[in-house]
Parts: structure tokens; sequence; C-alpha cells
């Protein structure tokens, strides 16, 4: 009896270039699961391959939708820039083309435990509240741009231990959105109080946490960036040496330093670690912020950091972005060197605190004088190690200090001593 013709007959040939090997080794695995030839098994992969999850790239939801254009408008338009009141997301999936940012300098709502003003996430959340942002950021960001994320650590509530969640943050932007680390940075704050207080001041059993992390990525290896326009003085070593000659040798330590190394290049390549004391107190900023009756931003970074990225990874005319815009200290520095800018920020009275930084009347920023810090060495006192003793229990046991649950401030010398409590063991 002859076989029924079929609606769907099987009348299309795919050619498929094999070795010899190959060939073996996939008639082998067809003929052990069970098929009596290539094409079965073929078959078979293709049905199993359709049951299987989609890939995560697939499963991510459609931002676009989520973030209408509605919800960001216009606040403030300058020469340079503009300032926009809204959701960033918004920006980053509706208004902004596609591979059209130059840098996105920027300073997120650290994922603090303790609730602040201005909208912090908890460090558990933080990565799954990121990924719209990361997604637009990759949307936006051109192959040759740089993305730099300023962001302090945070310590787990009770305990002297640390978070790791903006260890995750840059693990989730290098391994599932493809960005690639081209350098971290840290800035050291030397004018930061010494802070945690409970551990630093009251127990002693940690050191001041002075120090933020600075991640610089991007979506290539290679994005466009230059040393050369961040140079900073040379150290008196090195102005004696290029002015009495140096030997050329091998050190002791294997590098061999050669003649080039006499060359005067008109300043030293700076470290990756940033020392720039955030001492802001009677600037403009925050004297318009007092005469209006406005909250200042209790987060503001110094205008020399985004000024430090801006110079190195930009060029006049190309199009900074910061995307929790905050007081706008990002497009007033990137406005005082012509570049254009776009800074969006949720808060509207923190965009008319920021409105300072673009007054025509008001001086714009005064440049600040080179200033060197200096790093005491660890250890140069002499203690005695017999009387002061190590805690053993890690200063578990030692009395707890009164703080003010708004900024985490010790209490002032003279509370009553029945506030206080002991770490339950």
């Amino acid at each position: 009896m002859p076989r029924p013709r079929s609606h769907t007959p099987r009348s299309a040939v795919a050619n498929v270039r094999l070795t010899e090997t190959e060939r073996a080794e996939m008639e082998r695995c067809a003929l052990e699961n069970g098929h009596g030839n290539l094409s079965e098994y073929i078959r078979f992969l293709h049905e199993a391959a359709k049951s299987l999850p989609a890939p995560e790239s697939e499963l991510k939801p459609e931002y676009g939708s989520q973030f209408p254009r509605k919800l960001v408008r216009s606040f403030k338009k300058t020469g340079k820039g503009e300032m926009l009141w809204g959701d960033s997301r918004a920006y980053l999936f509706n208004v902004a083309e596609p591979n059209s940012v130059d840098l996105i300098m920027t300073s997120p709502p650290f994922g603090l435990v303790r609730k602040k003003d201005y909208g912090n996430e908890d460090a558990d959340r933080y990565c799954d509240w990121f990924r719209p942002f990361a997604e637009g950021f990759k949307r936006v960001l051109k192959d040759s741009g740089s993305l730099v994320i300023d962001i302090g650590g945070a310590w787990i509530p009770g305990t002297p231990t640390r978070s790791l969640y903006h260890f995750k943050l840059l693990v989730m932007l290098v391994e599932e959105y493809g960005f690639h680390l081209c350098q971290e940075h840290y800035w050291w704050n030397p004018a930061k109080l010494p802070t945690p207080a409970e551990w630093v001041n009251v127990r002693r059993v940690r050191v001041k946490d002075a120090v933020n992390c600075v991640w610089w990525l991007a979506k290539t290896p290679f994005p466009k960036a230059s040393n050369k326009r961040v140079l900073q003085p040379y150290s008196k070593s090195m102005k004696d040496l290029l002015r009495n000659g140096y030997i050329a040798k091998k050190r002791p330590s294997g590098h061999d330093i050669s003649e080039k190394f006499q060359k005067d290049n008109g300043g030293a390549v700076p470290p990756n670690l940033l020392a720039v004391a955030n001492t802001e107190s009677t600037s403009r900023y925050q004297e318009f912020c007092r005469n209006q009756n406005i909250p200042i931003h209790p987060a503001r970074f110094p205008s020399q950091l985004p000024e430090y990225f801006i110079r190195m990874l930009t060029d006049e005319g190309d199009l900074v972005v910061d995307p929790f815009g905050g007081s706008c200290v990002t497009g007033a520095v990137a406005e005082s060197i012509k570049r254009k800018w776009i800074c969006c920020e949720l808060s509207e009275e923190y965009l008319q605190g920021a409105l300072a930084r673009f007054d025509e009347s008001v001086a714009t920023f005064p440049k600040s004088k080179p200033i060197t810090y200096e790093i005491s060495s660890p250890c140069a006192l002499a203690v005695s190690q017999s009387t002061e003793r190590l805690f053993a229990d890690g200063g578990a046991g030692r009395p707890r200090v009164d703080r003010n649950e708004s900024d985490g401030v010790p209490a002032k010398a003279g509370a009553s001593r029945s506030k206080r409590t002991k770490i339950p063991a």
C-alpha cells in the first residue's frame, strides 16, 4: 500500500559541511540515541532546543514601553546643555538616540542600609533596581564612549562587616551587559569624618571609611581616552631627576628604567587614587539654597571628580549625560569646559537649587588651586602592645553608642548612660 502524501513534505534540503571526524561522531551519537540517520538526529536536536528556556536576553522586559517619554520633561536649558525633570529611564529609552552619548558620568544613589532623603535602594535589591539603567546605558552609549560610576560602599546593619552590593553591580555590568572594566579608580576624600563612628571611634575595631569606588567601563575595550589631559605636577624627586639626570639601569625589582624616563612630558601621569577633599560649605550653590529655602542635596561630589573624567574621555562638543543629576555638578563642569550635557533628576527641589550653578550673575566654578595631600604612614606612632590589647571578641561586648538615626552621628557627650545597651552575644 503506498504511503499517504504528507501535508508538509520534506522537500527542502540543507547542506552542512562536516569534517570526516565530525560526521563520524554525529553518526555515533545518532545511533546511541536510537536515531536511524543524521536527519532524524538533527530534527530531534532542533525539537529539544525549542523546548529550552529562552536566553535571558530574550526575556528582558520592554523598558521602552515601561518608561514613556512623558515621564521626563525639560526644566532648564543653557548654552550647552539641559536639565531634565523626571525619570532618566524615559530619557534613555525614548528621548536619546541610540549610540549618541560620549560619556555617562554619574553617582547613583548608593545601596545604603538606612534610607536617605534622596531615594537610595536597599543593598540587596540594588542590582535588580539598576538593570533598566544598565540596559539604557548600553543603548545610548557610543562604542567609543565611557560609563563612569562613582559608588560608595555600605555596612551591614549591626555588624562591622561590609556589603558586597557595589562589587555585585560591577560583575553584573560586565558579565550580563557586556561592559568592559577599563580601570577601577578610588576617590579618597581626605576630609572624610571617621565613620562609621560605632566601629571606628567607640569600639575601635575598624578604621575610617574614606574611599569611594569609581568604576570606569565601556562597551568596547578601547574607548577614546588620553591621560595627557589630566597630568599632575611632578614630585620633587622627579623634578630633581629631570634637572640632574638619571643613569639608566635595571632596578632590583627587575624593571628596566631606560633613558626615556628622563623625558619631561609636562607632568606626571596620575594614579587611579583620586585625592579630592569634599569640603564645600560656603559655595554659591549652598548660599542660593539657603536664601531660597531649598533643600541642599546631601550627596554632592566635588567638581574635580567629573572634571577629571570629562577631560580624559571627551572632546569639546561631545555629549556628557548624568542620569542621576542631583544638583547638576556634572552639567556645570561640562558647561564650563565646552561639552554638551544632559542631567536628569527626579526631584524638582534639587533642580531648583541647581539653577544657582548656571546663574550668569554669579561667577562660574572657581578654579581650584593645586593641593597636595599627605598620607601618613600607619604604625608610625609608638604603641605598647602589652597595654593596647586586641579585643578578643572583635568589640562585640563593648557598649554601643547612641546615634541620631537621621545621619548616624554619635550622640553628644553627656548623653544619658541608661540609653546605652550591649549587643547580644
